[in-house]
């Protein structure tokens, strides 16, 4: 079975050194990049299953990177899990919002990460659809080509925002609760902060346009997609 391959991009040598010992002890094959520069050619040439990206880079810091990465046909699904020393809720927001699937924030526990990335990589490894496209009003979703278009326009979705909506849309009418969609769609099996979803959410609406009236909130609960 050919190991699954993580591309870990931080300046710090004792933080680079503590995660890929235990990604290698988890079973994964590492490779590591010190800047932003560098982090972006390293995704090209080795081609890696994930990224754990630092905030705080040299030459071009993780934000950045996460953007460039984002808008690459070639690397746009690539999951990302970013790790910052900024606490504040707007920074680690600002870097779902550019289209990371995750984040920490320093310190964090080498366990935790391993966890989330498991969890990213199991989603993505996922059992097939259940069915090959949905299409809902202007809404069309393909989903073994992983294309969703509004009106006949393709729209550009990472690869967690495009299993966001797709789980939605299979369960049209149910409502799915923050902790379900956690499990679901980000792989995890213990309770994460909720507000990744919320964030996710939000970036979704933002994309598909008219089409977000189908994605309703259940205060308190989760969300919904609803049928008009």
């Amino acid at each position: 079975m050919v190991k699954q391959k993580i591309l870990v991009v931080d300046d710090e040598p004792d933080v680079v050194e503590l995660v890929v010992f235990n990604l290698k002890a988890a079973g994964f094959v590492v490779v590591t990049a010190e800047d932003g520069r560098e982090a972006l050619q390293t995704t090209k040439t080795a081609r890696p299953d994930l990224i754990v990206l630092d905030v705080m880079l040299p030459e071009l810091d993780g934000l950045e990177v996460c953007k460039l990465l984002r808008r690459d046909a070639a690397t746009a699904a690539v999951p990302i899990i970013m790790l910052t020393a900024k606490a504040e809720e707007v920074d680690r927001v600002l870097g779902l919002e550019l289209g990371a699937d995750d984040y920490l924030t320093k310190p964090f526990s080498p366990r935790e990460l391993v966890l989330r990335v498991k969890g990213l990589l199991r989603r993505g490894a996922a059992t097939e659809p259940k069915l090959d496209s949905i299409h809902i009003g202007e809404l069309h979703i393909n989903q073994p080509k992983h294309q969703v278009t509004i009106s006949g326009k393709p729209v550009e979705l990472t690869a967690t925002e495009f299993k966001l909506l797709t789980t939605l849309a299979e369960r049209r009418g149910r409502v799915q609760s923050r902790e379900t969609l956690l499990r679901d769609v980000w792989g995890y099996e213990s309770l994460i902060d909720t507000r990744t979803v919320d964030t996710h959410m939000r970036r979704l609406r933002d994309k598909i346009g008219t089409a977000a009236r189908f994605l309703d909130t259940v205060r308190g609960v989760g969300y919904r997609f609803f049928e008009e």
